[in-house]
């Protein structure tokens, strides 16, 4: 039997918040990782309330590896936590 792939290299990349005291959460998903770079900083602070925003520990960027129908979602980078890179650039 042969198996075709729909697409032969799917972009996909997302930003993925990581919590120390609950599972990690999807935060954004886009096609670039420019796209990602620059929309997930509003959508932590669009999604996340203070209380959830305190138990972040990182944000992690990555990207789909496989068939669109088959593969898994492999870490790339950690990205600056929106808050927190306020505060550090601040000191």
């Amino acid at each position: 039997m042969t198996s075709y792939q729909t697409e032969s290299k799917p972009q996909c990349w997302r930003a993925v918040v990581v919590f120390d005291d609950r599972a990690e959460m999807l935060l954004y998903l886009n096609r670039s990782t420019v796209a990602v770079r620059a929309g997930y900083r509003s959508a932590y602070l669009d999604l996340l309330d203070a209380e959830e925003r305190q138990h972040v520990v990182n944000v992690s960027m990555q990207r789909w590896q496989g068939a669109s129908d088959s593969g898994r979602w492999v870490h790339q980078s950690d990205l600056p936590v929106p808050l927190k890179e306020r505060i550090a650039i601040a000191v």
